[in-house]
């Protein structure tokens, strides 16, 4: 699968480095195109990283998802969009609607934005990262959660982006009550 990761900080960096070590072709788009980026992936303008890419996932500051796709959206119509973004503070914590906007023909998923990078590059055992996507994301999505070492749980469609984005509060509670620890992740048991 090719993936054009947009943003090379953190979040971006753990996941795309992780993809690549699974087989998978991976390009960053970014503001400091022709350097390597992290794991050795190129970095390109936004423009470049998608082109022929099967999956791009936003990996920049919440605030900035608008600005940064709405140049793009023909790009990123019928192509599966991850938004691992978070606008914490705006009036919604997911970049959903500025997906839609931008592209309305683009495979929506919201994931990867409930843990700590740190959980992406060391995933602790049995850990879970619920997500919610479109049909048409969710093979990609569920392939690209387990590729990181995470299970995928499904919480339902694009319109359940709000109820994964709660989890984000209840990991940051869990994260200050153990002394900052970034290793907390969930478990489901039935």
């Amino acid at each position: 699968m090719r993936i054009a990761v947009i943003g090379t900080g953190n979040v971006g960096g753990a996941l795309g480095q992780r993809w690549r070590g699974a087989g998978h072709d991976v390009v960053y788009g970014g503001r400091s195109a022709g350097r390597q980026g992290p794991g050795g992936a190129p970095v390109l303008p936004v423009a470049d990283a998608l082109v022929g890419a099967d999956v791009v996932v936003l990996a920049v500051p919440g605030p900035a998802v608008a600005d940064v796709i709405a140049p793009h959206g023909a790009a990123l119509d019928g192509r599966v969009v991850i938004d691992a973004a978070n606008n914490i503070g705006g009036a919604q914590v997911n970049s959903h609607a500025a997906v839609a906007a931008a592209a309305p023909g683009a495979y929506y998923a919201r994931a990867f934005n409930t843990l700590g990078w740190e959980n992406f590059i060391d995933p602790p055992p049995g850990a879970v990262l619920f997500y919610a996507a479109d049909a048409g994301a969710r093979p990609a999505t569920e392939e690209l959660i387990t590729a990181v070492g995470l299970e995928p749980v499904l919480a339902g469609d694009a319109s359940a982006a709000g109820a994964v984005d709660s989890l984000l509060p209840l990991w940051f509670a869990l994260m200050q009550q153990h002394g900052g620890n970034r290793r907390i992740a969930l478990r489901v048991t039935q």
